[in-house]
């Protein structure tokens, strides 16, 4: 009966400790809840409303009902439709759309017997989207050239049972000059892999190096600032004529150096390893590290600036990182998310952090096509820091 009662004494005082943390408290009660709604709404389904754009350069039927084929495609989401191919081919280049479906200017010309060439430029950069992208709409123009075929036998006053037996005497075909194949092979498909063949693993390593220095930085900030309070080391530290600016700017340079140096260990463990090759700039690769590093270090500064226990800070982080690694594109293309999920994407720094990377290290782009992320990532650190200083507790 003693023990029983020290046993409901114990778990009174947990609860009243749990009661007055409340930043701890309302973690535990949000983070499981946070996590069933990205697993169970935007995890694990099927890849759809990848972003597309149509070039059409010629107006019939044909190519309406083609457009009508791609807009009832749950797979696509179009974005435009547009009359220049290189606007198109732009538009994959900036981002903007993951594939330009290009068709002919002879799109709608039936009474030529001749192939028409559909141009499918890709971002192969983002392999998850055009993976999917890819076979599908070979699928889609395999099907649309067949019903076109099957019309212009129509036009021709024959049905296709009788082309493939005439198709099957090459002398009588000839003597036709009917070449039967062209006519049931009306589209030939061009996929134009802007990157090249990236693979998976190309595509997942510079966010997963970022997704490292994340999380790196933002739980080392833990032990680094509230764990020391929690100790009582930060209390013996300003007893001593010691600025807030030097502890802080203490914690981050040795932090920051921690973090460059490990993802410099995983660039080179994904070179070796997996052959990764960076086609762009490695001082513009470091730079993006540098920034991103400075900008969760940020963000480990201004949480741990108002905690008093390294558990509170684990508390109050694990709702943000966690959200942070799912909807930042780490694993899956943005674009492909609820929409819901793609506006949260946008108020994480990782997403910026993801974008520069892939941009440099898979298009070998340079820092004119990434400055959006750049000045994001500088507006995010200016703000954590800001914050982080101003409201660092100094008491005990």
């Amino acid at each position: 009966m003693v023990e029983t009662k020290k046993i409901m004494w114990m778990f009174k005082k947990d609860l009243l400790v749990l009661w007055r943390h409340p930043p701890r408290l309302i973690s535990i009660l949000l983070f499981p809840i946070i996590m069933i709604t990205l697993f169970g709404y935007g995890m694990g389904g099927t890849l759809e409303n990848i972003p597309v754009v149509v070039v059409e350069q010629s107006h019939g039927q044909v190519t309406d009902a083609t457009l009508n084929a791609i807009k009832g495609m749950s797979l696509y989401d179009v974005k435009d439709i547009i009359t220049d191919p290189d606007k198109g081919k732009e538009m994959v280049q900036n981002g903007q759309v993951k594939a330009a479906i290009i068709l002919p200017a002879n799109y709608d010309d039936m009474s030529s017997t001749q192939p028409k060439s559909v141009v499918v430029d890709v971002d192969s950069s983002d392999q998850m989207a055009s993976s999917a992208v890819i076979p599908a709409t070979q699928a889609l123009f395999n099907q649309i050239s067949n019903k076109m075929g099957v019309q212009k036998l129509e036009g021709m006053n024959l049905t296709p049972s009788s082309a493939i037996q005439v198709q099957s005497n090459q002398v009588a075909a000839a003597s036709q000059g009917i070449n039967f194949q062209n006519v049931m092979d009306s589209i030939n498909l061009q996929i134009n892999k802007m990157y090249g063949d990236v693979k998976y693993i190309d595509f997942l390593v510079p966010a997963v190096i970022g997704m490292t220095v994340l999380f790196g930085c933002m739980f080392g900030m833990g032990d680094a600032l509230a764990g020391e309070r929690e100790r009582g080391e930060l209390a013996r530290l300003f007893m001593t004529p010691t600025s807030i600016a030097t502890v802080v700017g203490g914690k981050i340079i040795s932090k920051l150096s921690i973090e460059i140096v490990r993802a410099l260990i995983l660039i080179a463990a994904a070179i070796v390893l997996f052959g990764i090759v960076i086609k762009g700039s490695m001082i513009l690769t470091l730079l993006v590290l540098i920034l991103g590093a400075l900008c969760f270090v940020g963000f480990g500064v201004m949480i741990s600036a108002r905690v008093s226990t390294q558990e509170d800070y684990m508390q109050m982080v694990m709702p943000i990182t966690m959200p942070m690694m799912f909807v930042s594109g780490v694993f899956y293309p943005i674009e492909t998310m609820p929409w819901i999920f793609q506006k949260l994407a946008y108020i994480f720094p990782l997403t910026y952090v993801n974008d520069a990377l892939r941009a440099v290290m898979l298009k070998g782009v340079g820092i004119g096509a990434i400055w959006v992320d750049i000045a994001v990532l500088l507006g995010f650190t200016g703000l954590f820091f800001a914050l982080g200083v101003t409201k660092f507790n100094r008491d005990i």
